[in-house]
């Protein structure tokens, strides 16, 4: 009688693909191990790679990061200072000694657009942080509570969504004699009702969700619920909203420094380069031309990064990138199963 050979016990049905190990060891598997050699993509990964798929986000981000190398290390290549005067050069062209010429009062240009971009992206990044974090704390709770905090937080949106924030934006910094810190504030202030508006909306369909019911039912905090299960779950969002929202940020510090209600002088800010620039655009077109520059190369690379995030996140868009078929269903399968 032949003696029986051992095999896996095998319990419950056998599902498609499966790896019964009857096949032997791979060959490039460590000590003769079954398992299958390919790693799956772990959603991190996966959105990295749709990520870098997109060349236009790639672009954006390799500009981005020159500009904020500017930013930081720019005065290493001048030795002037954005407050220091050149008597002996009154709107003078660019040269070996004032890479970006200098301004009508002998400041010099170069100097004044590494501090420019300092002081954009600070308030920028900052108002932009906490804009999006308002909205989604806010949004996120109003949709959770319900009932009566749920219509009065709506009631709070709307109305200052039709309160003329400009002027008041205007009134304000003019009063605080154009410090960029009461700046972040009045932006901040008045930057967070449209991000909390669709916070909101995507929050009234993820309450209803198994996880938020079981953790109310449990007796979780409201609060630990709106940070722990809400907000993550909104975070793609989060992400695309804080980085357009810098490029609002920047728009909008630089028209209002551009009509002498941002920024003010001594300090210096992109809007307060255009607008000195603008008054001298056909004699000294360096002035103008090189801050705008700056401008529109991080409002761009913003934009492109925002819009690759978008099409990262988005698990439907095909904006990613051309892939074959075979490796797109590979990736998604991978990223499932992580």
């Amino acid at each position: 009688m032949a003696a029986e050979i051992p095999g896996p016990t095998m319990r419950g049905p056998i599902l498609p693909g499966t790896d019964l190990g009857l096949d032997g060891p791979r060959p490039d598997d460590p000590a003769g191990s079954t398992t299958p050699a390919r790693r799956h993509l772990t959603r991190r990964r996966l959105y990295l790679r749709r990520f870098l798929r997109n060349r236009g986000a790639v672009v954006g981000l390799v500009v981005l990061g020159l500009l904020v190398l500017f930013a930081l290390f720019g005065s290493l290549f001048t030795p002037f200072d954005y407050t220091d005067v050149d008597f002996t050069a009154l709107t003078a062209p660019p040269s070996p000694e004032h890479l970006f010429g200098t301004n009508g009062t002998g400041n010099d240009t170069f100097a004044q657009a590494v501090h420019g971009l300092q002081r954009s992206l600070i308030i920028a990044v900052t108002v932009s942080l906490l804009t999006t974090t308002i909205a989604a704390v806010v949004g996120a709770a109003a949709a959770y509570l319900g009932g009566r905090v749920e219509k009065l937080t709506l009631g709070f949106i709307h109305f200052l969504l039709v309160v003329p924030s400009f002027l008041i934006l205007a009134l304000v910094s003019q009063k605080a004699g154009g410090d960029w810190r009461v700046l972040i504030v009045v932006l901040t202030v008045f930057g967070w009702m449209l991000s909390a508006r669709v916070v909101w909306s995507l929050s009234t369909s993820l309450r209803e969700r198994e996880f938020v019911q079981a953790a109310r039912f449990m007796g979780v905090r409201p609060f630990q619920v709106v940070l722990r299960h809400l907000v993550p779950n909104i975070g793609s969002l989060l992400i695309v909203s804080f980085t357009l929202g810098v490029v609002a940020t920047v728009m909008a510090e630089t028209g209002l420094s551009f009509v002498g209600f941002g920024v003010q002088l001594p300090d210096v800010s992109l809007g307060t380069m255009l607008s000195d620039g603008a008054n001298t655009i056909y004699s000294a077109p360096w002035l103008f031309y090189f801050p705008a520059g700056l401008l529109t190369l991080l409002t761009v690379s913003m934009a492109l990064i925002g819009d690759g995030l978008r099409d990262a996140l988005d698990p439907t868009s095909r904006s990613g990138g051309r892939v074959s078929a075979r490796r797109a269903a590979r990736d998604l399968e991978s990223g499932g199963m992580a």
